[in-house]
């Protein structure tokens, strides 16, 4: 393959990747599907940069690190359509409020947001912002969102590559699934980038989203028998507050 065929797929692969996981306006394209899995990460990457660019801007304005934590990740939300957040929410209320796969499908199809919903989107975002906060008061939040941003997009390809779709529709399974190569070459992608903006503490973000992604993706497989979307979506939100967690402890 040369160079120009390289080119050739990265460049449709990159605005394939931006469409599904941003609201970001773009030039018409067609959708490669799962065979974009591998950019991923660039997108997290790239989100990670116009979050740090608002934080930025509410420290030169004055405002506190806890405001500007709070305006940072209401930027990721908009960013994203609030897609990550509404799946950990779907996926809290659909893993434990149903009794049967069956059900506990229906409930992670409903719109509405239940209890364990509702709880799990206060707990992991107030993990978030606390770390971000105490990052963001050190100055240290552009290799912090940009190395989060990526490495936490990785565990969403891999989740899907590894574990079949649990309910056969939904956008997850239109996706398609990634060969298990291409999730981890954006794997290794997330983790280069972690490495070149943080240093040896890319290792305890590693540890931690690993730790994170692979309990959630355990619990999918055991109470729904594999994966959708929201699990996807679930698996971003509890390793970005993971690799936050560890930049925040780096710094302590």
């Amino acid at each position: 393959m040369t160079s120009r065929d390289i080119m050739a797929r990265c460049v449709p692969d990159l605005l394939s990747a931006t469409a599904l996981l941003s609201r970001l306006p773009l030039p018409d394209h067609t959708p490669s599907g799962a065979a974009s899995a591998w950019a991923w990460p660039l997108v997290g990457a790239l989100l990670g940069v116009l979050a740090a660019a608002v934080a930025s801007l509410g420290l030169a304005i004055g405002l506190p690190p806890g405001v500007t934590a709070a305006a940072t990740l209401a930027t990721l939300a908009l960013l994203t359509g609030a897609l990550h957040e509404d799946g950990l929410a779907d996926t809290a209320d659909g893993l434990f409020g149903g009794w049967t796969k069956q059900r506990r499908l229906e409930i992670m199809k409903d719109s509405r947001i239940g209890s364990y919903g509702v709880l799990a989107l206060l707990l992991v975002t107030l993990a978030r912002w606390s770390a971000l906060a105490t990052i963001i008061g050190f100055g240290d939040h552009w290799p912090a969102l940009i190395a989060a941003g990526a490495l936490s997009r990785a565990p969403m390809a891999l989740i899907m590559a590894l574990l079949p779709n649990a309910r056969g529709s939904g956008l997850a399974h239109a996706t398609g699934t990634p060969p298990v190569a291409v999730a981890g070459i954006g794997a290794g992608i997330a983790l280069a980038i972690a490495l070149i903006l943080t240093g040896g503490t890319a290792l305890a973000m590693l540890a931690l989203t690993a730790a994170a992604s692979a309990a959630l993706a355990f619990s999918a497989q055991r109470r729904i028998g594999g994966q959708t979307g929201d699990i996807l979506g679930a698996a971003q939100q509890v390793s970005d507050a993971a690799c936050l967690a560890a930049l925040a402890a780096s710094l302590g």
